[in-house]
């Protein structure tokens, strides 16, 4: 199967002798990293079929997060996690997104444009919440950070899963929102427009310079639906978290200098490909690769680490969720077995971590 890692092998080298000297320290990192992960480099295990006599290699993995081999565990551990911030009650999905005029400035500026993206958005969550028109309450809410559209082009937006509720501002009561309307997309959106816009102009002056004057009359884009009980957009966010842009699987071939790649249509639904250069095609991931640091999600109000208690107050108030099947299903430890026969293999030996250099031709890694 086609690997990110054989588009990097093939084409790296001739994207960074041309780029080099303009790409960031982190990009070389996170290419050589999704170039050695679960190969020898890292080293790994000897496994060994005692009946059959069989032998087999398991590499260690990079744990970049921006590599797609790494992740699942991780994923499915955060999942276990966040399910115990959930309360008995409906949830929604909300989402802020910036406009096309300031996307090459967030690209380019990632920390401090995402960190006021995250700060105005949630500030404009939190104010209009207070309105007793909507909910007149404090909010709790997690927030998760997503910079690519399907066919990976940038796109920088923030979702959010909102409790259809709040705590009251003496701390002693639930008011719970409309059951189908948290609050006004429209009024969220001017509130976010302007806070953001306040915000760059005071702290990076030569940054809002850059602005077109247009992109602040025009109107943003706030999203707010239900969710339900929030486990399925917790789901949702899973996989945005600890994975990257693209997946191996969808990567359909690699020749004459070009990738091609599935991705879903949003508007049809259907699954397509699309050919890139693979000067293109590499560009394109790694401008959704972020600084070292950046925190793809973040936590507000009573769901902060700072007001477990008041979390704990409220879900002897609202009462617990109960956990679904596929949350309750941890993973088992994680074995090996024998191509032949199928018995579990056992560790016979050790590979220690080996330099670029000295490589022999790679042993493929076992399947689970």
């Amino acid at each position: 199967m086609l690997e990110l890692a054989d588009v990097f092998e093939q084409y790296g080298p001739a994207y960074m002798k041309k780029y080099g000297d303009r790409m960031p320290k982190r990009h070389f990192q996170v290419m050589r990293d999704i170039m050695r992960c679960r190969t020898p480099d890292l080293g790994g295990q000897v496994y060994e079929c005692e009946p059959c006599h069989q032998i087999a290699y398991s590499y260690h993995s990079c744990q970049n997060r921006h590599c797609p081999k790494c992740g699942n565990d991780h994923a499915r551990q955060w999942l276990i996690k966040q399910h115990e911030l959930l309360l008995d009650v409906p949830y929604f999905l909300v989402t802020f997104t910036l406009p096309e005029e300031l996307r090459p400035i967030v690209r380019s500026n990632q920390k401090v444009m995402v960190n006021l993206l995250f700060s105005e958005s949630a500030a404009a969550l939190k104010k209009l919440a207070l309105d007793e028109k909507y909910i007149g309450g404090a909010l709790g809410f997690m927030g998760v950070f997503h910079s690519w559209t399907r066919d990976l082009n940038y796109h920088p937006h923030v979702h959010y899963l909102v409790p259809g509720g709040a705590l009251t501002i003496d701390g002693k009561s639930w008011r719970f929102s409309q059951k189908k309307f948290l609050m006004p997309e429209g009024a969220l959106a001017k509130i976010f427009r302007g806070k953001f816009r306040d915000a760059l102009k005071k702290s990076c002056p030569h940054l809002f310079a850059r602005v077109p004057a247009s992109a602040w009359r025009k109107r943003w884009v706030v999203h707010v639906k239900p969710a339900g009980r929030g486990q399925e957009v917790l789901k949702y966010f899973a996989p945005y978290i600890f994975r990257v842009a693209i997946s191996n699987k969808r990567l359909v071939r690699m020749e004459n200098g070009t990738v091609t790649f599935r991705y879903k249509d949003s508007k049809t639904k259907k699954w397509r490909q699309m050919t890139l250069p693979a000067e293109e095609f590499i560009r394109r991931f790694l401008q959704h690769v972020l600084p070292r640091g950046l925190q793809k999600v973040r936590y507000y109000g009573w769901m902060s680490s700072r007001q477990k208690q008041v979390l704990l107050t409220l879900k002897l108030l609202l009462g617990d969720v109960p956990c679904d099947e596929m949350i309750k299903k941890t993973e088992a430890s994680r074995k090996f077995t024998c191509p032949k026969c199928g018995r579990p293999m056992q560790v016979v030996g050790v590979l220690a971590p080996v330099r670029p250099a000295n490589l022999e031709k790679r042993a493929p890694p076992i399947a689970a």
